[in-house]
């Protein structure tokens, strides 16, 4: 039953941070034309791919057999963490991503790909160097054997909190003020960081 707790903390890390993040506007843009079963299978492709590699990146480094080199590892992975959090509460300057966003898919669509495979590479592309993706490496770091697991609950973090941006987008998106979201996602972060600091010092 070991296997459950890298899934948990993979897979609550991802769909908090998800929530209201862009993913959920780029399935929200496609809900209203394409089936859930082809968006969420995108989104499951796509995540696979980010999340997959940031793992299994991590995971190579983890491995790594110098104590040290490992020790100062999981302390900047368990420092950037509380890093990530601390910065979820700063005020944001606005960002010009939809229009970007709009671009990057509009682009895609000329090649005449499958929608799933557009909202697959997406992904891959928008989570690269996102606040989740780099949190997938420390994952990885932390839990080199438990790759597999990690990825497994990184991709269900992914499908379903696109899943309810899908049933309950608009409406969610109406009574959660978008700072609150991030906010909750800062705690997360904030509280992961601190307990791996505990683990690290015992």
């Amino acid at each position: 039953m070991s296997f459950l707790y890298p899934i948990f903390i993979a897979f609550l890390l991802v769909f908090i941070s998800e929530l209201g993040d862009k993913t959920q506007l780029l399935v929200l843009s496609f809900s209203s034309k394409l089936k859930a079963s082809t968006i969420l299978i995108g989104v499951a492709l796509g995540s696979f791919f980010s999340h997959g590699i940031a793992i299994l990146f991590g995971s190579s480094i983890g491995l790594l057999e110098n104590v040290f080199i490992h020790n100062i590892l999981q302390f900047v992975t368990y420092f950037s963490f509380i890093i990530f959090g601390i910065l979820s509460f700063l005020p944001q300057k606005e960002e010009n991503q939809n229009s970007k966003k709009d671009n990057f898919l509009i682009k895609l669509s000329n090649f005449g790909i499958g929608y799933i495979l557009i909202i697959a590479i997406s992904i891959a592309v928008g989570e690269l160097g996102d606040k989740t993706f780099l949190a997938s490496i420390g994952l990885g770091i932390s839990y080199p054997n438990q790759k597999l697991f990690l990825i497994i609950g990184a991709i269900l973090g992914m499908v379903i909190s696109d899943m309810l941006a899908i049933v309950f987008g608009k409406f969610l998106s109406s009574k959660i003020p978008e700072s609150a979201i991030s906010k909750l996602s800062g705690v997360l972060f904030i509280i992961f960081g601190i307990i791996g600091f505990i683990k690290y010092i015992i």
